[in-house]
């Protein structure tokens, strides 16, 4: 459970935090949140000496029926973050979140350490080669079709059985292209309806058969929400329930809003495990 972030070897038997930072004006929770320099500056040291290991960083909404944005767009909007983040906090994991060879391929070399694929390289079919040649960890999210279509993409026979097939032949291809460091994210709230959404979360540890690190993305999520009848901005509590339950199912890392209370989470999770 090691994976090598700019020659760092990140020791994931003890979960960690990913704390995520949008960039996106209609993010389903912080959209339009960070506009400037400072605000960026803020969050970023704030989720750092909270505890995330990771800051993952998207310019792109992949919440259900997001609007389109363009390579480029998404691309203005991401790389100067990068630059701005890696100038003041130069040991920070930065972890993109795109879909984009092009995309993450400038946030290497502009000193991101992951890459972070809803697709897991069905979006883009040059991404797998971006990894390989550069050689980052990969997360690899369970997806069907794209954010403008996957939420009418939700019939399964088996979920759980279908992803679990979904996952050997990306991780088979991605092995097949000399690629090492590999991260399973199941999807919450991506082709799937909240039923599927807890039917996941309950048979998660079945992922574990495939002997990767699993990353849990539950934060303040439409399944939370929803099932408690209030909103995103009122989901802290349901995401730190779900945090825990997904950490006793084998998450060996949470992405989230909240990284204190993530890291609080952690902290008591393992000392149940001593």
């Amino acid at each position: 459970m090691l994976i090598n972030c700019k020659g760092r070897l990140i020791d994931l038997r003890v979960p960690k935090i990913m704390g995520i930072l949008n960039l996106t004006p209609n993010s389903f929770y912080d959209g339009g949140k960070y506009k400037n320099k400072t605000e960026i500056l803020s969050q970023v040291e704030k989720m750092l000496s909270e505890g995330a290991h990771f800051i993952d960083i998207g310019a792109y909404s992949s919440k259900p029926s997001a609007e389109f944005v363009s390579e480029q767009e998404e691309m203005d909007r991401i790389v100067p973050v990068i630059e701005l983040i890696m100038k003041h906090f130069p040991d920070t994991f930065l972890s993109i979140d795109t879909f984009r060879s092009e995309v993450a391929k400038a946030g290497i070399e502009n000193g991101a350490a992951i890459i972070n694929d809803i697709s897991a390289g069905e979006l883009d079919p040059k991404m797998l080669e971006i990894i390989a040649q550069y050689n980052v960890p990969y997360i690899m999210m369970h997806m069907r079709g794209n954010p403008q279509t996957m939420q009418g993409l939700t019939q399964y026979d088996d979920i759980v059985k279908e992803m679990l097939f979904y996952f050997s032949e990306k991780v088979k291809k991605a092995r097949n292209m000399g690629i090492n460091d590999l991260i399973l994210d199941p999807g919450f709230g991506f082709a799937k309806t909240i039923d599927q959404n807890y039917e996941v979360l309950q048979k998660m540890e079945l992922f574990n058969f495939l002997e990767l690190p699993i990353l849990a993305g539950v934060s303040r999520k439409s399944m939370i929400y929803k099932t408690l009848n209030n909103s995103a901005h009122e989901a802290l509590n349901g995401t730190t329930v779900l945090n825990t339950i997904a950490l006793t199912k084998g998450a060996k890392i949470l992405r989230v809003h909240d990284v204190k209370e993530a890291v609080e989470c952690v902290t008591l999770f393992n000392k149940l495990n001593l």
